[in-house]
């Protein structure tokens, strides 16, 4: 209900501010990310605002506009900020370290049903279920196991996998987090020293090749395509259906559903065209997309 200002430059038309109120804190089933807790409101955010601030009325910077979540690509009020307690350790990284450092703990999860919670003895709510331990993990060196329900990590309660994934990242490498877990019923905690998360667009740099699709995966535009993605009939390209989280696609904004028209200015008209271009030895690729009813630019670096 806190009222508050966004800023940023909605379309390109320039600085912009506008009001609205907070909707409601700790949104993490966005699809924005894996590991995030959002705060959501209502004023108008629309493309060009991500990166801009979200004020209180005291001009207190208590978020950084994100996303929004829309049908039409406009703001229907419902956007996205992610929190400064968030955002702080980020910045505070990129200080220090030049690179954002986050914590990696080395488990697999899942959320909990009402089936679950009777087959682990996890009570009636919260908690989140640990599938897998890997090998040679913080998690490992702490005694955690597969089964165990973690319930509480430091100060934060865990009730979705979601809740877990930000705990952890926004906490730093090398820090000693307190875990609260269930075991067969039994509350139980223990003391994990974190390491640093492994960089997906690190490994994704490592394992690329001259024929590689940039962390993409292209689809023909075929009838098939063109009802599931609501394309229309006459238009020419490649259909990505997959974009590699952290991979040089995704970090240039390429989404699955977008329509590669055009690598380099030459035209593309299946997958193979486009695996043929993107295969030819460059640092930049030019990209000509198909997105919601228009066409634009992207640029891709390998």
């Amino acid at each position: 209900g806190d009222l508050v200002l966004a800023i940023g430059n909605p379309f390109g038309v320039g600085q912009t501010v506008t009001n609205g109120i907070i909707s409601a804190l700790n949104r993490t089933e966005t699809g924005i990310s894996d590991s995030g807790s959002f705060i959501q409101t209502d004023a108008a955010i629309n493309p060009g605002n991500s990166g801009g601030a979200l004020v209180n009325l005291r001009g207190e910077l208590i978020g950084i506009n994100t996303a929004i979540a829309s049908q039409s690509g406009g703001s229907v009020g419902i956007g996205f900020a992610i929190p400064t307690n968030m955002a702080k350790p980020i910045m505070d990284s990129l200080l220090k370290e030049g690179r954002v450092v986050r914590g990696y703990l080395g488990v697999g999860i899942q959320a909990l049903d009402g089936e679950l919670r009777k087959a682990f003895a996890a009570g009636t709510s919260g908690g989140v279920l640990i599938t897998d331990v890997s090998g040679g993990s913080p998690a490992e060196r702490a005694g955690l196991q597969r089964g165990d329900v973690v319930v509480r990590i430091g100060e934060h309660a865990i009730d979705a996998p979601t809740r877990l994934r930000t705990a952890i990242a926004t906490a730093g490498a090398q820090a000693d987090v307190q875990i609260e877990f269930l075991r067969d019923g039994k509350r139980m905690q223990t003391v994990a020293k974190l390491a640093e998360q492994p960089d997906p667009r690190r490994a994704a740099q490592q394992a690329a090749s001259p024929g590689d699709m940039l962390g993409m995966q292209a689809v023909p535009l075929d009838e098939a395509a063109r009802q599931q993605f609501q394309l229309p009939a006459g238009l020419r390209g490649a259909v990505v259906d997959h974009v590699e989280d952290g991979s040089a696609a995704a970090q240039a904004g390429v989404q699955a559903g977008d329509v590669v028209l055009e690598v380099n200015r030459r035209p593309v008209a299946s997958p193979a065209d486009l695996q043929r271009a993107l295969g030819q030895p460059s640092r930049m690729y030019v990209l000509l997309l198909y997105r919601d009813g228009r066409a634009f630019y992207a640029t891709v670096r390998r």
